[in-house]
């Protein structure tokens, strides 16, 4: 089995400048949801053959429900999001 690396929503860099942001402990959270968000936002674009801009609701619920059933058919290993 060829074993992938995850993909990593927020590299140390970021996390570090997020810890040094002058934010409120929940602001930091959502600054980092914010940040694995357009992450895996320009994942599913480039998945889709499109923009981020130009992606809908509907594209990303399906990317997920896609994703989900992957992971149910053939694993957490063969997932994109592997949680």
């Amino acid at each position: 089995m060829n074993e992938q690396q995850p993909t990593q929503f927020l590299t140390l860099e970021e996390s570090a400048d997020v810890d040094k942001a002058l934010l409120a402990s929940h602001e930091k959270f959502l600054t980092r949801l914010t940040i694995s968000s357009l992450r895996l936002l320009k994942h599913i674009a480039q998945e889709t053959n499109t923009t981020v801009e130009e992606l809908t609701h509907q594209q990303v619920i399906a990317w997920f429900e896609k994703d989900a059933k992957i992971r149910q058919e053939k694993g957490i290993e063969s997932a994109f999001l592997k949680w």
